[in-house]
């Protein structure tokens, strides 16, 4: 714990110490024909020329979700270098299309008669043939189909479910046929199993209860490790930087917690034994209120520290192209470079933090109390 709050406090401490070099974001926008309620007008929003703009533009970009994966573009050419990805929407029926129809926002798509336009936010607006949005450029007014498309978070998501499921079933398969031996490689996970198993879940939840959460408790260490390796690569990938994400997570972990908590977990929150009536009256609101900050915490913790990182390092590398010198171009590198082997630690520390907390909070829902002993 000690270990994650000095991350912590370098990763805020250096994103503070950049925002008077970086300023405010800059938006990244194509020409969107606007309506007022007054008056029909269109403004020209075009692509950023300074460096500055595109710098700020490419990182507000990359830490959101997005509706195709987009590796790198040609700037003279004016060509993007990626794949899309299907868009899945539900008005009045289904409609599936690709996102490439959407010309990474520069196109109005169109299904069964209807038209979709991309936003800025990277959201989908049903809009006419012309594009039109109505509001303002980064909220519009336009109504929105729900959206069950496959976005680069969610493709990262299964490949990474694929990924374990792959590799923890052939490590299990060997186990069996090797009588207890492991082979492959798999069995480069098979001491981090034992770990979480011997350091993580038995000593916090106890001998008696830790085998039920053990597949959680793997499954979730795993995930979240993973996941952050995936976000370090040039993909443009921050899936667990994604507040919608993390707060999933937190979400699984406080059901369990509460669904399999026994008697005595409420009874220390409701009506705590061995305190004063009047006391008990005024603890209770504040223990269930403990209730929901706990995977508020676990939520918060992952999502700003992954969050942040991606924000510092990418601020990093881009004094690299503001120095444009030797000398700058020599430090913001070092600088980078020792980060990006720091973000390495921080993706496997925050899993090993992520998934200790939830073996705390099992354990303290399943936890045998002895009022007569302790008396």
């Amino acid at each position: 714990m000690v270990l994650s709050n000095k991350s912590l406090h370098f990763i805020i401490a250096t994103l503070v110490a950049c925002l008077p070099i970086f300023g405010l974001a800059n938006t990244l926008q194509d020409t969107i024909k606007l309506n007022t309620a007054a008056e029909v007008s269109q403004e020209t929003h075009a692509e950023p020329t300074d460096l500055k703009s595109k710098i700020d533009a490419f990182k507000k970009h990359h830490v959101l979700d997005a509706h195709e994966f987009s590796l790198f573009e040609d700037e003279a050419a004016g060509k993007h270098y990626g794949f899309p990805l299907p868009i899945i929407l539900w008005d009045n029926g289904v409609h599936i299309f690709s996102s490439a129809q959407f010309e990474h926002g520069h196109s109005v798509a169109e299904s069964n008669g209807n038209y979709y336009k991309l936003g800025h936010d990277e959201k989908i607006y049903k809009t006419d043939a012309a594009g039109t949005l109505t509001g303002n450029e980064h909220h519009p007014s336009n109504a929105k189909p729900l959206d069950f498309s496959i976005t680069k978070s969610v493709f990262t998501l299964m490949i990474v479910a694929f990924l374990m499921f792959i590799l923890f079933t052939n490590l299990a398969k060997s186990f069996a046929k090797n009588g207890g031996i492991s082979a492959g490689f798999g069995r480069l996970f098979e001491p981090i199993v034992l770990y979480i198993r011997d350091e993580i879940a038995i000593p916090n939840i106890g001998e008696k209860h830790y085998k039920k959460y053990m597949s959680y408790l793997l499954t979730v260490f795993f995930f979240v490790w993973f996941l952050n390796m995936f976000g370090l690569t040039p993909l443009g990938i921050n899936v667990t930087g994604n507040i919608a994400i993390t707060a999933g997570l937190a979400i699984i972990t406080a059901l369990i917690t509460n669904f399999t908590a026994n008697k005595n977990y409420w009874g220390h929150i409701f009506w705590m034994p061995g305190v004063p009536t009047p006391m008990k009256i005024i603890l209770a609101p504040i223990e269930l209120l403990g209730v929901i900050i706990k995977p508020f915490s676990l939520m918060i913790r992952l999502y700003a520290n992954i969050f942040a990182g991606h924000v510092v390092l990418m601020s990093l590398i881009a004094l690299i192209f503001l120095f444009k010198s030797w000398i700058g171009g020599s430090l913001s590198f070092l600088l980078s470079f020792a980060l990006s082997t720091i973000e390495i630690l921080v993706a496997l520390l925050q899993a090993y933090i992520f998934t200790m907390l939830s073996a705390l909070y099992f354990g303290s829902a399943v936890e045998e109390h002895h009022h007569d002993e302790a008396h």
